[in-house]
């Protein structure tokens, strides 16, 4: 268990794939996903994070090139966006699309957008909600090319970012370089920076009245999104916020779910859980997720999964699995 959260891609993608000249069919088909996947409005056919990642890998893999996120920039158009973007080019500045983006991103992608406006800098750090699996490479240059794209085609300006971060970096900077006007650097964070006078520069595509039209849509979708999961997913998804943090106590967790700590132990009780189980689950999880994707030390884990102490995370990941984590990690390396 990992965010409960699914997705929609939207019959959207079946235009830029027409523009990109390849097949909706054979990306799909690669991906493990039926054809009427693009279609809204199916009910079951929401992807699931490790679906959508496929997906993403799937398009690489069709394309067989590094560089179609900037192929996709100049396919983009006001008919491939989803409602949640949609709404935000409508906008009447970055500031406030991203800010609007922010809110109902995770509708239809599995990650969190922090927006950090300032007097001489506007701010976005991209989060991904699933911490169990790996987004590609290609989709997160492409979050990046994203946003990029979006503050051109709605303001009609050659708006370049002031700061790129990435953990990957495409295979050739080159192309990317001479898209961005800057090279992206290699970092633990997800991020882009827009000067304050670019971020607040007039959108041409502001129209309010949109806004007004999706809002009430988009906010019930998110409170439908929040009231389909269960509490103990929404416990484990807060633990994969906080933990790295180091907070990791029942009632740090319940202010963050708006509920009181004994509110919160009844409401697991009736799903057959208590607060411990889903602790220790979640810690388990993420520890096997660290030692099969990262080089961390076993203390840099313990830090990261809440532990006072890396004797306490060696001891509570030998009573999970009777093994050292070293151990585990050369296992789940080697397979």
């Amino acid at each position: 268990m990992s965010t409960p959260h699914t997705f929609n891609l939207g019959p959207g993608w079946r235009i830029l794939f027409q523009d990109m000249g390849i097949r909706a069919e054979t990306v799909l088909e690669r991906a493990g996903l039926p054809e009427h996947v693009l279609d809204i409005g199916q009910d079951g056919l929401r992807l699931t994070t490790p679906q959508y990642f496929a997906f993403w890998d799937a398009l690489g893999e069709v394309l067989g090139d590094h560089t179609f996120p900037l192929k996709m920039a100049k396919a983009f158009s006001m008919e491939v966006f989803d409602p949640p973007i949609f709404a935000a080019v409508c906008s009447p500045d970055l500031n406030t699309a991203l800010k609007r983006i922010a809110l109902y991103k995770r509708l239809t992608c599995p990650m969190k957008l922090h927006v950090r406006v300032e007097s001489k800098l506007t701010t976005l750090e991209i989060e991904w909600l699933d911490k169990l699996h790996t987004p590609p490479a290609t989709l997160v240059i492409a979050e990046l090319v994203f946003f990029v794209q979006l503050a051109r085609m709605a303001t009609r300006a050659l708006i370049r970012p002031v700061n790129l971060i990435s953990p990957v970096l495409p295979e050739d900077q080159t192309p990317f370089r001479e898209y961005f006007g800057m090279n992206i650097r290699r970092g633990e964070r997800h991020l882009i920076e827009f000067t304050a006078q670019d971020a607040s520069r007039a959108f041409m595509t502001n129209k309010s009245n949109m806004w007004q039209f999706f809002e009430p849509e988009l906010q019930r979708q998110l409170n439908a999104l929040e009231q389909n999961a269960t509490v103990a997913e929404r416990v484990q998804n807060t633990l994969m916020e906080l933990l790295p943090a180091g907070e990791s106590s029942m009632q740090s967790i319940a202010r963050k779910l708006a509920m009181s700590g004994r509110t919160l132990q009844r409401r697991l009780k009736s799903e057959g859980t208590t607060y411990h189980n889903v602790l220790n689950d979640t810690r388990g999880k993420l520890a096997h997720h660290y030692l099969r994707t990262s080089t961390l030390s076993g203390a840099e884990i313990s830090y990261l999964l809440g532990f006072e102490d890396p004797n306490s995370f060696f001891r509570a990941f030998r009573a999970w699995t009777g093994q050292t984590p070293e151990k585990v990690r050369l296992t789940l390396q080697t397979a």
